[in-house]
């Protein structure tokens, strides 16, 4: 059984290395929408695979902290990296080159990782079946286990990730990305 949830965000990148001039030259951004698709094989207490009301939570933050901000590639110009976490309050820096796949596979692995630390009080057995993530209304990237690990390993190092002092600052708990880093308990409210 399958369910789906689509949240929305506004980012901007610069893809370095492709073949567009523009993308690997220029600052830009997208109206990005992510499709998560969570799978389980029985379902919960309430015949639910998940209780969308449970997705506002650290997931919704970890999607969030990308709304408004600028992703940077960890290996970038230093000198740009450094002006524009100078210039703006909301960077995330990645150890990967800031393409749709790979967003779409750090989002698989956060997600997936906040689950399986997740101490759950209704039966469930969830996992992320999917990202699919729309840069443009026409143009998406999907994400699927095998892309996002390899030998049950994350292919991107989520340790090399760094949100802004601003997007921790948002969090409820602002030491979550500190928590998916270090494979820390997460405990679902019984109620939400």
């Amino acid at each position: 059984m399958r369910i789906g949830k689509l949240f929305e965000f506004e980012n901007a990148h610069i893809v370095r290395f492709c073949s567009s001039k523009r993308c690997k030259t220029s600052i830009h951004g997208h109206s990005y929408k992510l499709e998560l698709v969570l799978k389980a094989n029985t379902l919960d207490k309430a015949g639910m695979v998940y209780d969308f009301g449970l997705l506002k939570g650290n997931i919704k933050q970890i999607i969030d902290a990308f709304d408004h901000s600028t992703c940077l590639y960890i290996d970038d110009d230093k000198e740009y990296l450094e002006d524009i976490k100078k210039h703006s309050a909301r960077w995330i820096e990645l150890p990967c080159n800031i393409s749709a796949e790979n967003l779409s596979i750090v989002f698989f692995i956060l997600i997936s990782i906040i689950l399986k630390n997740t101490q759950m009080h209704n039966n469930e057995s969830v996992k992320v079946d999917k990202i699919k993530l729309n840069e443009t209304r026409t143009g998406w990237a999907e994400c699927e286990y095998e892309d996002a690990f390899y030998n049950d390993l994350p292919i991107i190092d989520i340790s090399k990730i760094t949100f802004s002092q601003a997007i921790l600052d948002d969090f409820s708990d602002p030491r979550l990305l500190e928590k998916i880093k270090n494979n820390e308990i997460f405990i679902n409210p019984k109620e939400v």
